[in-house]
C-alpha cells in the first residue's frame, strides 16, 4: 500500500489537487511543507494531525519542511475566525515560534538523508517592500477570486465584524511562502488542514503563473467529535503537546476517555499502527467495547509518540495509582 492509500485508509485526505498527478509525483523523494501559526508558545492535539502528516511523508522517504509563521503571524490568518485577531507584539511572536520548535524536534527526524528542516517565514517576508509585493505577487491575484474564499466571504457578510485589508491580504503572504519555498528549497507539496484549502490553491496558482510549473496540495479534514463537541477541549481547557501545560498523565487520560463512537476514528488518524492491527482492534472493540482494548491502544500509542516511553510509563503508573485509590475509597464507603 502506498502513502496516499495509507492516508485514505486513515481518513486523512479531504482534498487534493490533481490526485493522479500527485501519486506519480510522489514516486520520487519530494520536499513537503506545512505552516504553523505562532498564536501560542505551544501547540494542541488539533495541530498534531498536520505534524503527523509530515511525519508520515518523512517515513515514506520525503523531506518535511516546517514553516514557523513568524512573518504571517504578524498579520493573522482569518480562516475560521469570525472577528479580527488581536495583533501580537514581535517579542511575543518570537517567543511563540521558539516554544513550538521543541515540539517539532520531538516528532520529526532532523537527521539523515531526508532530514526535516524548520524555516521562519519572517526571514523572507520582512525583506519584501510594499511596492515589490504588489508588483510581483498582487498582480497575479484577482479581487473577484479573493472575495470568494470562505475565510473572506464569511467575514464580508458579517457587517458588524467585516475584515480588514490586513487580514484580507493574508492569502497573498501564504501564497508567496509556497512560491519562495518552491524557488529556494524545491518544495512542491503543501499539506495542512482543510480550512487552509483556499490559501493552498492560491500558492499553487501563483507558482503556475510565475514558473509555468505544477505544485500540489493535500488537506486533511479537521478532526471533530461525534457528539458535536469541540475536539481537544476538556473542562479544564485545551490538550497541549507541551507537558508543562498538559501533563503526560492528563494527556493519557484524555485519549483513554475517548468516546466509544470516536475511538476507532482517532486510532486511524493519530496512530502509526499497521492496518492489520487497527482492523483487529476494530473487530475487538465492536465485539466487546467494554473491554476498552482500542482505548488503551490509542492512549498508549499517542502518549508515547508525544511524551516518549518515560512519559507513557509515568502516565500508566499514575493511572494505576489513582484507579487503586478510587477503588479503595469506593470500598470504604460500602
Amino acid at each position: 500500500m502506498d502513502l496516499l492509500e495509507d492516508l485514505a485508509f486513515r481518513g486523512l485526505i479531504h482534498q487534493q489537487t490533481n490526485p493522479d498527478g500527485l501519486r506519480a509525483h510522489l514516486q520520487s523523494p519530494r520536499a513537503v511543507y506545512c505552516g504553523f501559526d505562532p498564536t501560542r508558545d505551544s501547540l494542541t492535539i488539533g495541530n498534531l494531525v498536520p505534524i503527523l502528516l509530515l511525519r508520515r511523508f518523512q517515513q515514506a522517504g520525503h523531506r518535511p519542511v516546517v514553516i514557523a509563521g513568524g512573518g504571517t503571524g504578524m498579520i493573522g490568518d482569518p480562516s475560521g475566525k469570525d472577528a479580527e485577531r488581536t495583533l501580537m507584539s514581535l517579542e511575543q511572536i518570537e517567543k511563540n515560534v521558539a516554544g513550538q520548535r521543541a515540539i517539532f524536534e520531538g516528532l520529526l527526524d532532523f537527521s539523515g538523508p531526508n532530514a526535516a528542516i524548520i524555516l521562519n517565514n519572517a526571514d523572507w517576508l520582512k525583506g519584501i517592500g510594499y511596492l515589490e509585493m504588489l508588483r510581483d505577487v498582487g498582480k497575479y491575484f484577482s479581487i473577484n477570486m479573493m472575495i470568494q474564499k470562505d475565510s473572506v466571504r464569511d467575514r464580508l457578510q458579517n457587517r458588524e465584524q467585516g475584515i480588514s485589508y490586513t487580514e484580507f491580504s493574508y492569502m497573498l503572504l501564504q501564497a508567496y511562502d509556497f512560491l519562495h519555498l518552491f524557488e529556494q528549497h524545491g518544495v512542491t507539496l503543501q499539506v495542512c488542514g482543510s480550512d487552509q484549502w483556499g490559501n493552498v490553491v492560491s500558492g499553487i496558482d501563483l507558482i503556475r503563473r510565475k514558473h509555468q510549473a505544477e505544485a500540489f496540495g493535500l488537506t486533511a479534514p479537521l478532526v471533530t467529535k461525534s457528539d458535536g463537541g469541540k475536539f481537544g477541549k476538556t473542562e479544564t481547557g485545551a490538550i497541549w503537546l507541551d507537558q508543562t501545560r498538559t501533563s503526560a498523565y492528563a494527556f493519557y487520560q484524555f485519549w483513554l476517555n475517548t468516546a466509544d463512537a470516536d475511538v476507532l476514528k482517532f486510532l486511524r488518524i493519530y496512530s502509526f499502527l499497521e492496518h492489520a492491527e487497527i482492523l483487529r482492534l476494530t473487530a475487538e472493540h465492536e465485539a466487546n467495547p467494554g473491554a476498552r482494548a482500542a482505548h488503551r491502544a490509542l492512549a498508549d500509542h499517542v502518549t508515547e509518540l508525544v511524551h516518549g516511553a518515560d512519559g507513557l510509563a509515568r502516565a500508566r503508573t499514575a493511572t494505576k495509582r489513582y484507579s487503586r485509590a478510587t477503588s479503595l475509597r469506593y470500598r470504604a464507603r460500602r
